[in-house]
């Protein structure tokens, strides 16, 4: 087991090498959003979707058409408005006067990277129309069914709910998304740095450092990457906990009793978490679906493919526990009451559930 854990990872050393061109490449355009860059390359090697939350002029747009000029592949942006139509976005059937017949116009979907700006703008039946093609890879217009191309990641912009003119997306879409972000401005010196490199006639435009062959490539690498049974169990455990806190903290106190090998203080630090997981049960009404696992699980792997390891440790689980759990939470009135966000339930669970 450990030579062959070697292997992979001497292999995923050597296949991971575009990962570093791409991001130094990406970063010689797009200042201060790392972690947004970094998770744009977990999705893409996951072959998830991403939801972004944050203000304008954040770079979410430039970050997205820089990565389909590094890769090589289409790019989409999709503006989303009250007044937009589904056909707007998949296509719709036309008729040919010459041919007398109807044939059917693909709309901007059919492209690689699509950006789906302020998607919260438009009503659910046009959110709605990118199920099929999110989850499916695939668009059905006038019962036919057209594959969309691969790599396909859709980034979508939201703005705060509580803003005027917005609609709440719907727990199905929702749920489509691998990961979802929360984007902050820059600080001082990276805003500098950001104002002397774009306040000029032309900015920098990224030059292409790998194909969509090589994402795909890749992706069959990802899935190879070795994970722990134990690891498993942990994201099973983590993403349990947020449908059913007593269950977890009955399990934790099991394992407490089971546990001869504890000081005093830590079986008192043990028990205190398992209280905190006990008052979770108020204040979570929806945990996450067995989505969230298989996200989790997918993510991991991609992000420790990133790092350049053939295997995935607890700490790939936590990084991404965040992003891949906090829209999949649907907090009680008594967590809103006590002015908690999924963020805080998370942490919780996080403090509580035993790391392996």
């Amino acid at each position: 087991m450990e030579a062959s854990i070697a292997a992979l990872n001497e292999r995923v050393q050597q296949e991971a090498g575009f990962v570093a061109r791409l991001k130094a490449e990406m970063s010689r355009v797009i200042v201060g959003q790392d972690y947004l860059v970094e998770r744009l390359l977990v999705a893409l090697l996951a072959n998830g979707h991403v939801l972004v939350e944050g203000v304008p002029g954040l770079a979410k747009t430039l970050a997205v058409r820089t990565l389909s000029r590094a890769i090589d592949t289409g790019f989409q942006r999709l503006q989303f408005t009250p007044d937009l139509l589904p056909a707007d976005i998949i296509g719709t059937m036309i008729y040919d006067e010459r041919t007398k017949e109807f044939f059917a116009k693909q709309g901007p979907i059919f492209s690689n990277l699509i950006l789906a700006d302020e998607i919260n703008r438009a009503p659910a039946k046009v959110q709605s129309a990118l199920l099929e093609a999110m989850q499916e890879r695939q668009v059905t217009i006038g019962g036919q069914t057209f594959k969309l191309d691969e790599p396909f990641l859709v980034l979508a912009t939201q703005n705060p709910i509580e803003q005027e003119g917005t609609y709440p997306l719907p727990e199905a879409q929702v749920d489509r998304f691998m990961l979802k972000l929360r984007i902050t401005y820059p600080d001082k010196a990276q805003e500098l740095a950001i104002l002397r490199r774009w306040a000029k006639k032309e900015g920098p435009v990224a030059e292409v450092v790998c194909t969509a062959a090589d994402i795909l490539h890749a992706r069959d690498v990802v899935h190879e990457i070795y994970m722990d049974e134990k690891i498993e169990q942990y994201i099973v455990d983590l993403v349990c906990a947020t449908r059913d806190p007593e269950g977890a903290a009955e399990d934790a106190r099991q394992r407490l009793r089971e546990r001869r090998d504890l000081t005093e203080e830590q079986r008192r630090a043990w028990e205190q978490g398992i209280q905190t997981l006990e008052a979770c049960r108020e204040l979570i009404e929806y945990g996450a679906s067995p989505r969230a696992s298989i996200c989790l699980t997918l993510s991991a792997r991609a992000y420790a493919f990133i790092q350049g390891r053939g295997y995935v440790v607890p700490d790939d689980v936590i990084a991404l526990a965040h992003d891949v759990l906090r829209h999949r939470l649907l907090l009680s009135y008594e967590a809103e009451a006590e002015g908690l966000s999924s963020e805080d339930v998370i942490d919780r669970i996080l403090r509580t559930v035993e790391i392996p």
